[in-house]
This record gives structure tokens, sequence and C-alpha cells, in this order.
């Protein structure tokens, strides 16, 4: 079956379809990890877009059960050059197509994933329409690509959050000699499993809860620590997490990743604005200006802080991208909050970064 990413701008890359038949928009990003797809699959933070994967082969060591950072696969399609029909690993439990059919996802292989990805970092992300059929009019595709509303100043949040509040309650127990002594309210704007296992591990008992959580409500729980959750799309559109955060600033410890980085920095008083087209992969260098150490992170976000909107804030710059020199962390002692851009739990990725939720632990104490 014929498979077709049609982008706004008229340019049509054709190859063939795997996983579901059909059609959907989304913004095309790309991602530059070797491995780690299926954790790509089902980041809530990819929610809306379809992703582009520059390595060649994807899916050779299948999916499982385990490799999964959300209830469901997120992304609005898949694209790759080469998808592994046979995978190999005593872990595997079935192939990606399958695994992509049974979420009704589309994907498309056999494309140029190169002349793809240098499409996006000339002309920069944009709105893309990814289908699968046997008659497809290339015309139609480009003009529902460009008719989608687009991230930019939409809440994506309300559309990956959970419904109600709830205790996370994995298998994993905390590290030797660590008990449960941390209560932490965890705001979910669409957070990843790793991110509650690892606080599970370093002895926090976790409710999470829903992105629209009243500050009232949030301290009505008395917690030690309040942790901003990762998330999609436009962090100025989510106004009521915004002002949530504004509630709860100097009241208790509070760690941010990612989306909560971007609201916890919109809630101090900064700006943020879109990317020309994104950090998504797991090799993207941080340096900390505190300690002048380098970290090989993991990342996955389309917007970011104005570094210059924190002037006369109060606020220090902790952390800074060396590919393009943006904002990766904040932090303010006075006010016993901090933040990251990018994804210190990793899945997938490097763990470079775990020592930022001994930290937060650290400050809760």
């Amino acid at each position: 079956m014929k498979g077709i990413v049609a982008l706004e701008d008229g340019t049509i890359f054709e190859g063939e379809s795997f996983g579901a038949p059909g059609e959907s928009v989304g913004e095309v990003v790309f991602n530059t990890g070797m491995t780690g797809y299926q954790e790509v699959l089902t980041d809530p933070s990819y929610k809306s877009q379809i992703v582009t994967m520059t390595y060649p082969l994807i899916g050779n060591y299948g999916v499982n059960d385990a490799d999964i950072e959300s209830e469901r696969v997120q992304v609005s399609g898949f694209v790759v050059k080469e998808a592994c029909s046979y995978p190999s690993n005593f872990t595997s439990t079935q192939p990606i197509d399958q695994y992509l059919k049974s979420a009704n996802i589309i994907g498309v292989e056999g494309i140029d994933t190169r002349a793809l990805t240098r499409h996006i970092r000339l002309a920069g992300a944009m709105k893309a329409l990814i289908a699968a059929g046997d008659t497809l009019d290339t015309d139609s595709l480009v003009d529902k690509a460009r008719a989608w509303k687009g991230l930019v100043d939409v809440d994506t949040v309300k559309e990956v959050t959970c419904n109600d509040s709830y205790a996370w309650n994995d298998i994993a127990q905390p590290e030797s000699g660590t008990s449960f002594n941390y209560k932490v309210v965890a705001l979910d704007y669409g957070i990843k499993y790793n991110i509650l296992r690892i606080l599970q591990r370093f002895g926090c008992d976790v409710t999470v809860s829903p992105a629209s959580t009243s500050a009232e409500a949030v301290l009505a729980q008395n917690p030690d620590g309040i942790f901003l959750s990762n998330g999609p799309g436009d962090p100025a559109a989510v106004t009521y997490a915004i002002e949530t955060i504004k509630n709860l600033i100097g009241k208790k410890p509070i760690f941010g990743i990612c989306l909560g980085h971007q609201l916890l920095s919109l809630a101090l008083g900064a700006s943020t604005y879109k990317l020309k087209f994104g950090h998504h992969g797991s090799n993207h260098p941080v340096k900390d200006l505190h300690t002048n150490e380098i970290a090989i992170t993991s990342q996955n976000h389309g917007f970011c802080v104005d570094m210059d909107s924190f002037e006369n804030t109060g606020v220090t710059i902790s952390h800074v991208n060396l590919n393009d020199t943006t904002c990766e962390g904040i932090a303010d002692r006075e006010r016993n909050v901090f933040s990251v851009q990018y994804h210190p739990e990793a899945s997938p990725g490097p763990h470079d970064s775990g020592y930022l939720f001994r930290e937060f632990v650290g400050r809760m104490d």
C-alpha cells in the first residue's frame, strides 16, 4: 500500500505504508536517536506530531510491554527508512508494524529520511499529513495539512493529562536503605512513566494529579514537594497551569522537566518562543553553568524559554544547550524552585543527568 507524507509547503515524500491505513495530520519533526523508538512512540510530548527517525533501521528489536512511557501510542504518524518485519530480541512480543496497526497509527517507510530531515532543518518543522492507501490525491493531502490548526496557541495538554488523581504504585522499590519518606504531587501535563519510576526509587510517594488541579487542591495534600511534568505543545496556551504554578511558587520545593520547565518559567515572569525545528533526540550536549560539567541529554521539545526575558526576575540560568546556546535550565534558590528543559529520566537516552532527582529530594529534606 502506498504511503505519503505531504508537507504544508507542497513537498511530497512517497513510500510504502506499514501500520494502519488512513490519514492523520500533525507537525512533522525528526528524532536523532538510534534506539528507543517504542519510548518515542509512547511519549506524550509527541502528541500531534509526525515523527521521522533519522536512524535508517527501526524495529529491529521489536516491541515489548516494558518499554512504554504512557498508556498508548501518542504520535500522529511514524516515518522511517526501513521498518524491520522480523525483529530479533528475547523481550520482543511483536513487530513494529503490528504494534502500530493495533494502535491505529499510520507508518510510512521507504522514503529518503535524510532528505526529509534536511528539509525540516532548512525550512523548519511544519504542518503535514501522513496517509496510507491505494489511491491518494497529493493536492488534497497538502490542502488538509495547510488547514490543520497546528500547535501554536493550542492547548495540547488537555489531550494527554489524566482525568483523575491517582497514586503511582509500580513494582519498583526504593533504593537500598531508602524508604518512602517524601510525599510528592506530580502535575500531569503528559508525564512519562520513567519519571514516576525514578521518583519512587528515590523514596517518593507520588500522587499524579490532572493538569487542571488548582494550587489549593495541591497544597491541601500537604506534599513535601511538587513536580511539574513534561508534555506537548505550546506552553503559553496552558494558562490555567501557569496560574496554578504562580500560586505554588515559594510554598513548596518545585522541580520541573520539559514543558514543566517552560510553565514554571512563564509563571516566574519569562516568555517562550517556538524553535525552528525543535530538539528531539538523545545526544544533545548541555552545560551546567555552576559546575561547568557537560552532560549528554535526551530532549523532546519544540518551544523554548527566552533567556533574556528573565532579566530582573531573580532567576538564574543554570544550564545551556551547547548546540544552539538556548536555555536548558533555571534555578531560584530563594523560592526553592528549579527546572530543566531536557529529560534527566532518559527513556530513551543517557543517564548523565539522573542526579537532578537526588537534588529534588535534597531540597525536600
